[in-house]
């Protein structure tokens, strides 16, 4: 039973594992296509990436939208889940699953709706449309991760001390933030992938000159299909890993599975 639990694991592993693998492979060949097993070790194709303009435009883009949407994601995200959780309001169930609702609808609907919007409301498609865009689907992460830990969180603590004199403000720094800091962390961390990797909404919202890494990559590969993409690629995939080792340092991997 352990030996067919086991092969089942390692199965589903390597069938996770081996896209990426295969990407890796591709990055580090010298030939412009993928071959297998590599003609050789070569960092042509992160060169390559490197040094393109449009490439490293839409790198930093990239970067300073996740950034920006950890920032207000993670803020409104936050305040909605303590105002479901703790301020009593009435419909909480209701409340919760429209915020909830870009996580059920497909990205590309929620993109094309955004666009119509946008276009209704006479703002065009600017970095800022495309900034609101990836927050409405990274607020929907953060909100359901502190949820969870507030689910587990006892509310008495935060009434003991404001019954021993503590302002709501003092109240909420000194208990209520150190109680669900593995979950905004951890929502943080999602809202970052989710903005960083996001391609359905950035695909409708961004316009000429403001494009995203991936929405590069796409039109990249329109026109080419070297190595230069698996480069790009396999940075994205340091990126969310270093990210999840950040997770580990922080609050640990074991307390941000329990979420």
């Amino acid at each position: 039973m352990r030996a067919a639990f086991l092969a089942v694991n390692g199965a589903v592993i390597a069938f996770l594992l081996t896209p990426v693998a295969i990407v890796l492979f591709f990055a580090v060949n010298p030939e412009p296509f993928i071959a297998f097993p590599p003609t050789g070790v070569s960092f042509r194709w992160f060169e390559k990436f490197l040094t393109s303009r449009d490439f490293m435009a839409a790198f930093g883009l990239s970067l300073v939208l996740g950034a920006a949407t950890v920032a207000i994601a993670g803020t409104l995200g936050t305040a909605a889940a303590l105002a479901i959780a703790r301020g009593g309001l009435p419909g909480r169930r209701t409340l919760t699953a429209i915020f909830l609702s870009p996580i059920v609808l497909p990205a590309i609907l929620t993109g094309f709706a955004l666009f119509q919007l946008a276009m209704v409301l006479g703002l065009g498609r600017t970095v800022w449309i495309l900034l609101a865009g990836h927050c409405v689907i990274a607020v929907p992460y953060v909100l359901r991760t502190v949820l969870a830990v507030l689910a587990h969180s006892d509310p008495a603590l935060e009434e003991a001390a404001r019954g021993l004199g503590a302002t709501p403000a003092v109240a909420f720094r000194e208990v209520t933030l150190p109680l669900i800091r593995p979950g905004v962390i951890a929502g943080a961390l999602f809202a970052f992938i989710v903005s960083f990797d996001q391609f359905p909404v950035s695909l409708f919202l961004v316009s000429p000159g403001n494009e995203t890494l991936p929405i590069a990559m796409f039109n990249y590969l329109r026109f080419d299909s070297d190595g230069t993409i698996a480069a790009a690629s396999t940075v994205s995939i340091l990126l969310a890993v270093l990210l999840v080792l950040g997770i580990e340092r922080t609050i640990g991997l074991q307390e941000y599975a329990r979420l």
